[in-house]
């Protein structure tokens, strides 16, 4: 099997970490450090069936990389979630389209030749365990078994983190019929988006609507998918994108926001001139505070100055949504405390009481054959497992390479589906 694996052992991570610290040119800028870690290889052994009902051998159609994807690349992923993708050996790529190519014992939901969207997270149920506390509640997507294989032979929390069942950046990958959402037609351009925009309506669904205005920070993939769900949601709702460079900001309008501005503390001042409100100057601080702010911002950056700015931006008891990866950050909290706000942490997708217990991917599929969901030109970008590097770096650029998703294609005889 042809794949491109990433070696995660102590002294390739540190090699690849100090290479992204090395002038342009010798290292970083040559592409030395992604391939510090990452190879293609030809002879991987396709991943076997988990001795367990259920489960499906797959071949992928596409697979998107993910700002996860780049971090791994980059070893910039935060040190203290490494417990969580405690396999040494992976095949990354946890977007996938692919088509079943062979059922195992027990698989009765899904057939050879049906192509589907795989949800990649692995929860108590798919490795065959009595449900944890936190499956029993209904959030399996943080269950409490994640490195514990059990059935599926897997140590991690999603697919795509361990190269046992395989990845989407590889011919093969091993999926459990549970996860497995049927496309139909829907569009190749469109069916990648099914597992990002899966988290971005998990993320948008965190904010019980209390008031019409909201924020999104940072339209990338994530950020545009959250805006796309947010006008879905709420028809209503005043939506504002913060994000650098005409390209973002132009991608966020078409997504549904009803105005881009560029970061920094002069959103404040734009907001309390559109939209009302005072402004509050600190002494000897540069961002000033919007009283009688906006209800909800979700933070696709989850960066210092962003979520400054978010704080900054939100009346009181309203709501910060971190969608972004945040690590450790210096981050002045004072405002959670004086305005009684809500910090609300969200990872991957599942079950929603909001949708009737289905899960988001399920409700994106079917929002995905749609034409009125307005995700169309998001996958701006598609390449073959030989050229891996070139999508990493084009990836990692993001609007600087005019890129929104970046895919990798691993199985060229299968054909894409137009529309």
């Amino acid at each position: 099997m042809r794949a491109v694996l990433t070696d995660l052992t102590i002294p390739r991570y540190l090699l690849t970490a100090a290479a992204q610290r090395l002038p342009r040119g010798i290292g970083r800028g040559a592409g030395w450090g992604l391939s510090g870690m990452m190879s293609l290889r030809d002879d991987l052994a396709t991943p076997a069936l988990p001795e367990a009902p259920g489960w499906v051998l797959l071949r992928p159609e596409l697979s998107g990389i993910c700002g996860s994807d780049t971090a791994v690349a980059h070893a910039s992923s935060s040190r203290v979630l490494s417990a969580f993708y405690a396999a040494r050996r992976q095949i990354l790529g946890h977007e996938i389209v692919a088509v079943v190519e062979r059922t195992g014992a027990g698989a009765t939901t899904v057939s050879p030749g049906d192509r589907v969207a795989i949800d990649p997270v692995l929860s108590c149920a798919h490795r065959g365990f009595a449900p944890c506390r936190s499956c029993r509640e209904g959030f399996p997507y943080v269950c409490e078994r994640f490195d514990q294989p059990g059935a599926s032979g897997c140590r991690s929390s999603t697919l795509g983190f361990d190269a046992a069942l395989g990845g989407g950046w590889g011919q093969y990958v091993v999926a459990h019929q549970a996860q497995l959402h049927r496309l139909g037609g829907i569009a190749s351009h469109r069916a990648v988006l099914a597992e990002p925009a899966s988290i971005a309506l998990h993320a948008a669904l965190r904010w019980q609507r209390r008031g019409d205005r909201a924020v999104v920070t940072g339209p990338g993939t994530i950020g545009l998918l959250l805006i796309a769900a947010l006008r879905r949601l709420h028809p209503d709702l005043d939506i504002t994108a913060v994000g650098p460079g005409e390209f973002s900001r132009d991608r966020a309008r078409r997504a549904g926001a009803d105005r881009a501005l560029e970061p920094g503390p002069g959103v404040v001042e734009s907001l309390a001139e559109s939209q009302g409100g005072r402004v509050i100057r600190p002494r000897l601080t540069r961002t000033p505070i919007l009283e009688q702010g906006v209800d909800v911002v979700f933070d696709c950056v989850a960066l210092p100055a962003s979520i400054d700015l978010g704080l900054h931006l939100l009346r009181p008891t309203g709501m910060l949504v971190l969608v972004g990866g945040a690590g450790r950050q210096r981050v002045d909290w004072s405002l959670v405390w004086n305005r009684q706000l809500t910090v609300q942490g969200t990872v991957n997708s599942g079950p929603e009481p909001t949708l009737g217990g289905r899960t988001t991917m399920s409700q994106v599929v079917e929002w995905l054959g749609d034409p009125s969901y307005a995700v169309d030109g998001l996958l701006t970008h598609v390449f073959g497992l030989d050229d891996w590097r070139t999508a990493l770096r084009t990836a990692s650029a993001g609007p600087r390479a005019q890129a929104v998703k970046v895919a990798l294609r691993p199985n060229p005889d299968i054909p894409l589906v137009p529309g």
